[in-house]
């Protein structure tokens, strides 16, 4: 049975946030789903973050991880601290520059592109005016982490305020992504 892990980022992705519409979508369609709901998303703390993205990791061991934002910088930490599983797909979504001028943030940066994802296919999606990430800076780091890279027009940061709650393609790329395991 598939089994999806999903990574939300600062602020959390309460409803109507594309990756709690993904999450439900995904239970429905038989997917077993942990959206991990990590601790203070408003303040949050890199290690309590690392601690619960590694305890959820091992829990549920997952074919696929989908990331948002705030979310594919602990995914790179995890990766740095060698935490990571390995992953059959992993979907990247909108992941920011050094943010470490945001003192809620600050000690999640800086943090260097890991040369090792662990996983077998990665994807990462951008949208070309992300506040948070500029095009020049998505291609760069597509660039240096080796990995198949989609951007978008005028979907700003790729969150529910800018629209996306439900986001078919979405759902259409996790369905696609990778194999499964029978674990």
């Amino acid at each position: 049975m598939r089994k999806v892990l999903i990574l939300h980022g600062w602020h959390a992705s309460p409803p109507p946030h594309w990756q709690d519409w993904l999450a439900r979508e995904l239970v429905s369609r038989g997917v077993i789903v942990a959206f991990v709901q990590l601790s203070n998303p408003m303040n949050p703390s890199l290690a309590l973050w690392l601690r619960e993205a590694a305890e959820a990791l091992a829990a549920l061991r997952p074919d696929t991880v989908v990331c948002h934002s705030l979310g594919n910088v602990l995914w790179w930490h995890l990766c740095h601290t060698q935490r990571a599983l390995h992953v059959e797909s992993l979907l990247m979504v909108a992941p920011p520059r050094d943010l470490s001028d945001y003192e809620a943030v600050a000690e999640f940066f800086p943090v260097a592109l890991p040369q090792e994802l662990y996983a077998t296919e990665s994807l990462l999606v951008t949208s070309e005016d992300d506040p948070y990430l500029n095009k020049a800076e998505a291609l760069r780091f597509a660039r240096a982490l080796g990995v198949k890279h989609i951007s978008f027009q005028n979907m700003g940061h790729i969150n529910a305020a800018s629209g996306y709650g439900p986001w078919p393609w979405m759902l259409e790329q996790v369905m696609a992504q990778g194999g499964h395991r029978d674990s």
